[in-house]
């Protein structure tokens, strides 16, 4: 391995790893990336995924991979442009091409069989891409991957990936030991031979890195003072689950949700949980509100077409107050939509997606970190104000992988113990608090708390009733919960100055981009500022105030909206952002939004040029600033 004093130092770098889908590039990408985290780096990853189950070898659209963004500082975010990507073949580079991924200066390390493939329009396509990429600025070395592989295994198809995780190893001066117990974790249920097997392939994709690729960098490690854990955003929620003390989870698999159920199924019974796989989604979240019913508050975990399906049964746990908690992994829709990216397009489902007036919690995780605790918080919320709670995460967060601080446990996430003392038959099974909307909530099996459970317009003993009094109290009740909680929450943070030429607002995964985004135009003079949101319903206090101080207030979220330049909604008949809709009609300010529906992670470059548009030469605002304080000052005198 080339030693460090031969290493060209950088801050960070973004790695790529694409390949015809089923040949292990994602395997390889998350190997690399858990590898950088344990030896100190921060880690971003992004999952390349095709809309296909399994498309066409070679073909543009089937690009399969993953991109890993590491650095000697905490990575938030996917970033912009890749430093060096490494592609099994020529085809899927181009669907990367058209999405913004790559820039001149790019490094791809190209498998060089097709070349001399027996097919001859396989060998023009090969020729054809590397002039094409040559014209782009891109620095390509062709290398022999397979035909070093071969050497290690017969089936290089099924061992290529561990060969490259070798050579990114090699490249930025990873120690292989790490990458070998990575291996040895990965495939421990496989048998020895295969452990040992990709172990070599490691080992020989290093050796083959130090003799045919000139590239040696080291990336810093990234100190941190506390002890750190990588992992996904779905598997941060499973830990959630498992932490707040829930011990049944119902759900029927759908992507980009699925890998919950998955990472449930090895650890959850070995807690005392239950993980019911239902045969549909009405199904799961039947099972989770009788499991709530029963006392024992359940999660159910899904995607947007998955909540489609499970609104008429939040409907009945909004009415008869039953606590749930709904993990959202949104997806691109409508319908199908996309169902393997990125998007935030359920925000308005979520909030009012039921029929008549159904509030209920919803929050939204940011980062990885935010996935673990949201769901322990969601519990706790979920009964205290017997509700539903719902987390919206998304496909960015979902499958990106992350480091953060190892959580230290406190008893109090977890779900108190039954109280199985004699109910007192003088209170009612809804008896509201007139200030919270608040009630205690009777357990079955509890004596003398027996009550009939409905889903009809109900009184506070919970008997059917039409009047119109009995409604009103209703849905005065289960409103006024919302404002209760919305007294305990503090206003959001400001990223940035108090007041300015623009604020920047966003929500959910989009935060490390915006604030690297905010960050690079204030770098530059530019009096903008960021807030992030977190808490969707009832919405964070004191934005009515904030946003008076500054004089634009703008969205950038990852769904549709028109644009206000070329899009076809101009005036009243434009078509807001989800958030920024929201925020229109509860503050009364002008927020102006942008977004983009693209099913990609945003990134920074793209916001930057994105609130350039709404914010004032540098000139303008400074002159304007100085004319300020020039009054203040007179003023003061």
């Amino acid at each position: 391995m080339t030693t460090n004093s031969r290493r060209t130092r950088i801050d960070e770098q973004i790695v790529e790893i694409v390949s015809d889908s089923g040949e292990g590039a994602q395997k390889a990408g998350q190997s690399f990336g858990a590898v950088s985290a344990k030896m100190g780096n921060g880690v971003w990853t992004v999952e390349i995924i095709p809309a296909e189950i399994k498309p066409p070898a070679r073909s543009r659209a089937g690009a399969s991979g993953i991109r890993v963004r590491f650095g000697a500082r905490e990575m938030t975010n996917m970033g912009d442009e890749a430093d060096l990507v490494v592609a099994f073949n020529e085809q899927v580079l181009y669907g990367r091409i058209e999405q913004g991924a790559y820039r001149e200066g790019t490094v791809i390390l190209l498998e060089n069989k097709w070349a001399d493939d027996p097919q001859e329009p396989v060998r023009a396509q090969y020729a054809e891409a590397l002039v094409e990429f040559k014209k782009r600025g891109y620095v390509v070395h062709e290398l022999a991957l397979e035909k070093a592989c071969l050497e290690h295994t017969p089936t290089p198809r099924l061992g290529k990936n561990m060969f490259v995780l070798g050579m990114l190893c090699q490249i930025y001066g990873r120690d292989l030991k790490p990458a070998l117990d990575e291996v040895a974790m990965i495939f421990a249920r496989k048998g020895e031979d295969v452990v040992k097997r990709n172990q070599r392939l490691i080992e020989a994709g290093a050796a083959f890195a130090a003799e045919h690729i000139d590239l040696h960098y080291e990336v810093p490690a990234w100190q941190s003072e506390r002890a750190m854990v990588v992992m996904n955003g779905n598997q941060a929620a499973g830990l959630g689950i498992m932490a707040s003390g829930m011990e049944v989870l119902s759900m029927y698999p759908i992507t980009p949700a699925t890998s919950v159920s998955h990472y449930m199924a090895g650890v959850f019974a070995r807690m005392g949980g239950c993980l019911h796989q239902a045969e549909d989604e009405i199904a799961a979240i039947g099972f989770a509100i009788g499991s709530s019913y029963a006392g024992k508050t359940a999660c159910t975990v899904t995607s947007g077409p998955g909540l489609a399906l499970k609104t008429e049964f939040l409907g009945l746990a909004v009415m008869a107050e039953i606590p749930l908690v709904i993990v959202l992994v949104q997806r691109g829709g409508p319908s199908t939509g996309l169902p393997t990216k990125v998007e935030q397009g359920d925000l308005l489902a979520a909030l009012y997606g039921a029929p008549g007036d159904a509030p209920k919690v919803v929050l939204a995780p940011a980062t990885i970190e935010d996935c673990f605790h949201f769901v322990i918080t969601a519990r706790r919320l979920a009964e205290t104000f017997r509700t539903p709670v719902l987390v919206l995460t998304d496909a960015n967060l979902a499958t990106g992988v992350s480091p953060f601080p190892r959580p230290e446990l406190d008893a109090r996430w977890l779900a108190p113990p039954f109280d199985q003392a004699d109910w007192d038959e003088k209170v009612p099974p809804y008896d509201w608090d007139g200030e919270t909307g608040i009630s205690q909530r009777p357990i079955p099996g509890q004596k003398g708390g027996e009550y009939v459970l409905t889903g009809l317009a109900h009184t506070r003993q919970s008997k059917v009733a039409y009047d119109p009094e009995a409604n009103q109290l209703g849905c005065d009740m289960r409103s006024r919960k919302l404002a209760a909680l919305q007294k305990t929450l503090r206003p959001p943070t400001v990223n940035g100055d108090p007041e300015g030429d623009l604020l920047v607002v966003g929500w959910g995964s989009t935060l490390g981009a915006i604030t690297e985004a905010v960050d690079r135009a204030r770098g530059e003079g530019h009096r903008v500022s960021s807030l992030h949101l977190r808490v969707l319903s009832p919405l964070e206090p004191g934005l009515t105030e904030i946003f008076k101080r500054f004089k634009q207030v703008m969205t950038v979220e990852i769904n549709y909206s028109d644009d206000p330049i070329t899009g076809a909604g101009a005036g009243e008949q434009r078509r807001y952002a989800q958030l920024a809709w929201v925020l229109r009609s509860v503050t009364l300010a002008p927020v102006q939004c942008w977004s983009v529906v693209e099913g990609q992670p945003l990134q920074p470059a793209k916001i930057y040029n994105a609130i350039s548009r709404y914010l004032p030469p540098l000139g303008d605002s400074a002159r304007a600033a100085d004319k300020k304080s020039s009054e203040e000052a007179a003023c003061s005198a």
